[in-house]
């Protein structure tokens, strides 16, 4: 995988499944190669990146990842040739309110910040 050169990177992760949603939010999912739930992408923080990011908040949790996190995600989950990481469900859940409620209101959804590093720390 090559190695992204931008100071900030930001995790993505689609937290909801495929069931219900509209093309142009799909599409979008697709672009950003994140198919199925467990997905993750890193990306680099760019204007483009984070419109899409606005997009589909309501489908996936993102953050700021830190280089620790980051390498142990290529150590442990990494595959040559792919585009983003197949995670596990986290241990112990996501939180109390669940994955359709936004991360603010006590739910899985939206932006974590550096958060986002215990999350998949917990999906390896």
């Amino acid at each position: 995988m090559t190695e992204l050169k931008t100071k900030e990177n930001i995790a993505i992760i689609r937290i909801r499944g495929i069931t219900g949603i509209r093309f142009d939010i799909k599409k979008t999912l697709n672009m950003l190669n994140i198919y199925k739930r467990n997905f993750c992408i890193v990306v680099p923080k760019t204007d483009a990146n984070i419109g899409m990011i606005r997009k589909v908040k309501d489908f996936t949790t993102f953050g700021t990842i830190d280089e620790e996190t980051f390498s142990l995600l290529k150590e442990k989950r990494g595959v040559k040739g792919k585009k983003y990481f197949r995670l596990h469900p986290p241990r112990g859940g996501f939180e109390r309110k669940g994955i359709k409620t936004p991360f603010t209101m006590g739910g899985a959804l939206g932006d974590r910040k550096e958060k986002i590093n215990n999350l998949i720390r917990r999906m390896l």
